[in-house]
């Protein structure tokens, strides 16, 4: 090798060198930082919109909701029911103000009580029963529409109901099971319900049908305005076998339709007794809950299939991974700031949950003053909908840090409800799945297991 040549590759091998040397390593922290590595807890406890449910309806000369009916249900971990309310004496007049009233005395029971509703309209339990014509189902959703805007912050998904028994659209007596009166029904429920409320539909084929379209939403879809983006899927009679009792036509097919469009929508239902020999067990269940990106599931109903899994020990392990179940993998943070100065937020995410957050979070680093005690909120822009079942969600974002006295700081991660009236209340706030993080502190909030000096 001549000279010339030596010179070129001796230069290439520095080069190559510093930045071996002076770039920091992948999960190497670098001299003037810390690495927290964060424990996996498997402990059950409830977090807003997912999990297990419990169903509670109600006819049009039934009884509101108590507080002594929700008060034991956080301690089971259950943060959501179904209220199924029945409008079985209004099917040919306006709903009562009585009973608009119930409604709404419902939905601030269950506020109170810290837990979130999911809500289905119909007009009889009986397959041999009569629902309502179109038009007074539309004057009926006219007269929700203002219950509904007063209680959004409550509000988890709205199923599309009012058609045939139970409201899951079949046997309707007024001809409604088409996909014209379907889609009459979704498009006007759609239209009074606040922007980002969900609606779902009982069967994948019925979605396709309305919309025309057969393919899946995508991620430029998801969140809009657009209704194909607001409508998700609930099943009540899963895990059944077969075509869950018609819930599907073309099963694999539609199961990867769902399984695609739940990264954005909800998917949730209940289940059914079995058909033709087939049998719910844990695996079957894991798998179907993980492909079809389950956030909810009925306690009340298919007891045998619930209590199967109770024995069989797989029940807390469903219970825990309903939904959305987020947690800290690692966070990298410098060991000193300077006073007025800014401040990198580099932490790594994991969702091991079976789906994802269906709906926007105000998520923020909160410093501790060690020697004062006050709490400064610095808010991030992550959008935590993005993190997706099993896959990781690297968040690193810079805040500033004026205003900020000197002192030590600990830090720690709050995820609120995005409504102003929910924000303060621990109950509403997303409480991560790693070990000794949570505090009720700050209105609930996730400990860092970091310190950090501003000088």
């Amino acid at each position: 090798m001549n000279w010339k040549n030596r010179s070129i590759w001796l230069g290439m091998a520095m080069i190559a060198c510093c930045f071996l040397c002076c770039k920091r390593a992948d999960g190497d922290p670098t001299p003037t930082e810390t690495r927290i590595r964060y424990e996996i807890s498997n402990t059950a406890f409830a977090n807003p919109e997912r999990g297990f449910i419990r169903t509670m309806s109600v006819k049009s000369d039934g009884a509101a909701l108590t507080a002594s009916q929700l008060s034991l249900l956080r301690s089971q971990h259950v943060s959501m029911i179904l209220r199924v309310i029945y409008f079985d004496k209004f099917k040919d007049k306006d709903i009562s103000a009585d009973f608009l009233s119930l409604i709404e005395t419902d939905l601030n029971t269950a506020r109170n009580a810290g837990l979130k509703m999911i809500l289905r309209f119909a007009y009889t339990d009986d397959m041999a029963g009569t629902d309502a014509p179109l038009a007074i189902i539309e004057r009926h959703l006219d007269q929700l529409k203002p219950v509904f805007e007063r209680h959004q912050d409550i509000i988890s998904f709205v199923q599309a109901g009012f058609i045939g028994a139970w409201g899951e659209w079949h046997s309707s007596s007024n001809g409604l099971a088409t996909v014209a009166n379907e889609r009459a029904v979704l498009n006007k429920l759609l239209s009074v319900l606040p922007m980002d409320i969900m609606v779902q539909v009982r069967t994948p084929g019925a979605k396709q049908q309305i919309f025309n379209s057969t393919t899946a939403l995508t991620a430029s879809q998801a969140y809009s305005s657009e209704n194909i983006a607001r409508v998700g899927h609930h099943n009540d009679c899963f895990l059944s076998g077969g075509t869950d009792y018609g819930t599907y036509n073309n099963i694999e097919q539609e199961k990867q339709y769902i399984s695609q469009e739940a990264l954005f929508v909800p998917t949730g239902g209940e289940t059914c007794p079995p058909t033709g020999g087939y049998d719910p067990t844990c695996a079957e269940g894991r798998r179907e809950m993980r492909l079809l990106k389950w956030t909810y599931l009925n306690l009340d109903w298919y007891p045998a299939t619930i209590n199967a899994w109770k024995n069989s020990g797989c029940f807390e392990e469903f219970q825990n991974n309903l939904g959305y179940r987020l947690a800290l993998d690692d966070a990298f943070f410098p060991k000193e700031v300077t006073a007025g100065g800014n401040l990198t937020v580099d932490l790594n995410l994991v969702n091991n949950g079976y789906a994802p957050l269906y709906y926007r979070k105000k998520t923020t680093l909160v410093l501790k003053n060690t020697a004062t005690g006050s709490f400064y909120d610095k808010a991030l822009t992550v959008d935590l909908r993005l993190c997706k079942p099993l896959v990781p969600l690297p968040v690193k974002e810079t805040v500033s840090l004026a205003g900020l006295p000197a002192g030590t700081y600990e830090l720690y991660l709050r995820i609120a409800d995005q409504h102003a009236s929910l924000e303060a209340r621990p109950e509403y706030a997303v409480r991560l799945a790693n070990s000794n993080a949570w505090v009720e502190d700050h209105n609930g909030m996730n400990r860092l297991n970091a310190q950090l000096i501003i000088k």
